[in-house]
């Protein structure tokens, strides 16, 4: 089986070329930059924001029979301005790649596209989402749900909830922790830290990711996700003590954001069916 994955060397990406690896799958890994590549991959140069309508991306970027798309820039940042001006970029990219021959594509989505919801998302929940970011991941999401459909494509809609580990390599509070702590600061800025969210390792995500594209019999949008919620409060504080950083938290010297809902977590159903799956395939 032969997978490209876009934004191979990124954040989950480059957990997810390994988790790959490990599993005996040839890997095609797109991005600008390979720092962060497990050297076994192979390694394509190119930016999918520059696709041209007139090339063919499938046989360019190797013919894969499955096509992870993870590329995006400013995730961490969920109102920034790239988030809208990206989207066509994207839709150009997959609906190429796609005209030109692929058969199944899965796409790396977020919780944040259905917005405020309190209690578990399933592929039914419906989408207001609050945040750039959100908009733009629900409408990609909604149009190559018609696209795919309409060019007989496998689609695969995997929705991410919140993500930490590795964390020199991202932008999350966990991150922020860290570098607080090397500069000697005794106390971190909070929030209430009561909200409840569905946390999962990166490296337990990407083994996830793994299972969900490696069959082709669930399909459709898929949580990847403990379906376990847990308090920012509780993570963030073993996160402290399991790191011996020497910092406390400033409870309340930041609001709660007004479009983060009070408990919010995937529905695993899909999930667990397909780790069964993977589990008796092995």
């Amino acid at each position: 089986m032969k997978i490209l994955i876009t934004g191979a060397n990124g954040y989950i990406g480059s957990h997810v070329v390994s988790a790959l690896l490990n599993r005996g799958v040839e890997v095609l890994a797109c991005d600008i930059v390979s720092n962060n590549l497990d050297p076994r991959a192979k390694f394509i140069k190119y930016n999918i924001f520059e696709c041209k309508e007139d090339e063919n991306t499938f046989k360019e970027l190797g013919s894969p029979d499955l096509c992870l798309h993870l590329a995006w820039r400013d995730g961490f940042i969920h109102n920034s301005q790239k988030q809208i001006l990206d989207l066509s970029s994207h839709y150009k990219f997959l609906t190429n790649i796609i005209t030109n021959g692929l058969k199944h594509i899965a796409v790396m989505g977020t919780m944040h596209e259905v917005g405020y919801h309190e209690g578990a998302i399933d592929e039914n929940t419906p989408c207001n989402p609050l945040s750039l970011y959100g908009i733009a991941k629900n409408t990609l999401r909604q149009s190559m749900t018609i696209y795919a459909k309409n060019n007989d494509c496998k689609l695969q809609w995997i929705r991410g909830f919140y993500i930490y580990g590795d964390d020199k390599k991202n932008h999350s509070i966990f991150t922020k922790l860290i570098e607080a702590s090397q500069k000697g600061e005794k106390t971190f800025p909070f929030t209430s830290g009561k909200n409840k969210y569905d946390f999962m390792p990166v490296a337990d995500l990407a083994e996830q990711i793994a299972s969900v594209i490696m069959q082709d019999e669930i399909l459709g949008i898929i949580n990847c996700c403990t379906g376990n919620p847990k308090s920012l409060a509780e993570v963030v504080e073993d996160f402290i003590k399991s790191h011996n950083l020497n910092i406390k938290l400033n409870y309340g010297a930041y609001p709660d954001r007004p479009y983060d809902s009070p408990c919010i977590y995937g529905d695993n159903k899909k999930i667990t069916a397909i780790l069964k799956l993977s589990n008796k395939q092995d």
